[in-house]
């Protein structure tokens, strides 16, 4: 069996279209000895505009992007990677894959070409399921650092070949071959087939998002039953708070425990809570508290921040 790893870079992505300038694979044994590296160049056939991940700052590939127009277009590269990727023989590895396959199902779509049809795994989620955080997607630089692996970010083949050595490196810290480390991390495949593309999964990062679920859902149980209390509170002249007004941090207003009783009692003071920060006299937060909503709070000049117990302090007298 052998291991194929591949990286793709685009010259643009947009919604409906990917641009592919570079296809770079790595094929290795199953002892990750090197048989083929490459970086295949590709006429883009259009302009050069690149952004990150998330379409912002722009990022800089290493190559003379003059000189893409002299390469071959996507359709005359097109039997070459198909006829790597579907190899039965081969198993089919990427970083942050699920990228990668999608530029390719837009190329080919681009170019009415058929569906590439090939199961693959993520490097990337096999180290978050192996070192148990989902909590943000790990680039294929922080992992390389961490577990010691050199290469130039950005060329295709330079990216395959780091994916290549990262698993390699989680093998060796378990000390076990790649199948014997995707079955104890009870990780499975990605496939595309008919332009539909299925993800990778690992029973780790399942339960995160189920667990994410949970706490979504109840997090929008606390805030209606929060706001459904509040909607029943009627403005008393009189009391000792005289009509100020009062706001919450997000994270205070979901934990209704404590969040509804400290309104109630606002209220039966004579104060008031608004949703619109620029109007309050008092800000409720809790300390190291940096979410929009109270960085706002603090750069109002009326408002005075506040923790729980010093709230209480005032509603006790």
């Amino acid at each position: 069996m052998k291991l194929v790893f591949f990286d793709i870079e685009c010259a643009s992505v947009h919604k409906n279209c990917a641009k592919i300038c570079a296809f770079g694979y790595v094929v290795c044994d199953e002892n990750f000895r090197i048989l083929e590296k490459e970086d295949i160049l590709i006429n883009p056939k259009g302009r050069f505009e690149l952004t990150d991940r998330k379409g912002e700052k722009g990022i800089v590939l290493p190559y003379e992007y003059a000189e893409f127009k002299k390469y071959p277009v996507f359709p005359q590269i097109y039997p070459r990677i198909k006829s790597l990727l579907e190899d039965k023989e081969s198993v089919v590895f990427g970083h942050s894959v699920l990228n990668d396959v999608k530029y390719l199902n837009l190329e080919t779509r681009r170019f009415k070409l058929p569906s590439f049809e090939f199961r693959f795994s993520d490097s990337q989620l096999i180290y978050m399921t192996l070192i148990n955080d989902f909590s943000h997607q790990l680039g294929l630089e922080h992992i390389a650092k961490e577990l010691g692996v050199d290469f130039v970010p950005h060329r295709a083949a330079d990216d395959a070949y780091a994916t290549m050595r990262v698993l390699e490196a989680m093998c060796a810290s378990e000390k076990c071959g790649y199948t014997e480390l995707l079955s104890s991390l009870c990780m499975s495949e990605g496939k595309i087939e008919n332009y539909n593309i299925s993800c990778p999964q690992s029973r780790g990062f399942r339960k995160y998002g189920a667990e994410r679920l949970a706490l979504k859902a109840a997090r929008a149980k606390a805030r209606t039953d929060f706001y459904n209390n509040l909607s029943r509170k009627r403005f008393t002249k009189g009391g000792k708070l005289k009509g100020a007004v009062f706001q919450f941090s997000r994270p205070i207003e979901d934990r209704v425990d404590i969040s509804i009783s400290l309104v109630n009692g606002i209220y039966e003071l004579g104060g008031k809570y608004s949703n619109e920060t620029t109007e309050c006299d008092y800000y409720v937060c809790d300390e190291g508290d940096e979410t929009v909503r109270t960085k706002r709070a603090k750069s109002s000049s009326k408002t005075e921040i506040i923790n729980v117990p010093r709230l209480r302090e005032i509603l006790n007298g």
